[in-house]
């Protein structure tokens, strides 16, 4: 099997969109490879800072294909995110991709159902606009996204231009239904409102986990976008390693992020 095509390139941030509650997205480039990206995969991004010596891995929230950009999306809660959040424009970063598996692409007769939360959002966003550019039926494709509050659920105005079907979920009952994403997901698996569904899943390891059993139960394809540690993102270092269900483990950035339902031992991997 021949290598990934990947190449490591410096960058300057292009633009940056405020999303409000510490929420930032990033565009970098020019990106040679830009087409080269697909829904699910990520980049690695070196800082030129003292205090950051690893890179940081992030999920591809979208392409911008007049500049040649990357588009990430942030939240700002640590040192990493804290130095890209300190960026002007014009700034340079080093960006090594595409890297990672990326989600597969449901047939005509599947309905995508993406359950996002948090941060998670990026790459079931991506994949969303994607289908919708290829010319799947918007009525096809359902998005559960969760969040604590309203302030979480982030990118709104760009789901709406997508005319998929939104159903918001915060802990709070400040945006859309109260509780977790997983509850409004089963209840309408169980009432088979879906024809066809596969879901497609990036968010908090909990969440994860309840979409896996979900999944199993009914008996529904479905692909997880995992996160973890990366310093490296070649599988080396093994910083990113989860244990499989049927033995073994894997390296979430090499042989991953997309898992199917079932293969990641979910009772372990967080522990």
């Amino acid at each position: 099997m021949s290598p990934k095509p990947i190449v490591a390139v410096d960058t300057r941030l292009l633009a940056r969109r405020d999303l409000k509650s510490g929420y930032l997205a990033l565009t970098f480039g020019p990106f040679r490879r830009l087409n080269k990206i697909r829904p699910g995969q990520f980049v690695h991004i070196a800082l030129n800072l003292g205090t950051v010596f690893y890179r940081r891995a992030f999920s591809v929230n979208a392409l911008d294909a007049k500049r040649k950009g990357v588009e990430i999306l942030i939240k700002v809660i640590g040192r990493g995110t804290r130095g890209l959040e300190a960026l002007r424009l014009g700034d340079q970063v080093n960006i090594l991709g595409p890297l990672g598996n990326a989600f597969t692409i449901p047939t005509r007769k599947q309905t995508a159902v993406l359950i996002a939360g948090g941060v998670g959002i990026p790459p079931t966003l991506f994949l969303a606009e994607t289908l919708v550019e290829s010319g799947v039926d918007p009525g096809r494709i359902v998005l559960f996204y969760g969040g604590r509050s309203a302030e979480d659920i982030v990118e709104r105005a760009r789901i709406k231009r997508l005319k998929i079907r939104f159903h918001p979920v915060t802990e709070d009952g400040s945006l859309g239904q109260k509780g977790l994403v997983t509850s409004p997901l089963k209840r309408a698996l169980s009432a088979g409102e879906f024809e066809n569904p596969i879901l497609y899943s990036c968010g908090p390891e909990p969440m994860l986990a309840a979409v896996d059993r979900i999944a199993q139960e009914f008996h529904i394809p479905a692909e997880l976008a995992l996160e973890a540690p990366m310093p490296c993102g070649f599988g080396i270092c093994l910083g990113c390693v989860v244990p499989l269900s049927g033995g073994g483990f894997a390296r979430v950035c090499q042989d991953g992020p997309i898992f199917r339902a079932g293969g990641v031992d979910f009772s372990q991997a967080y522990n």
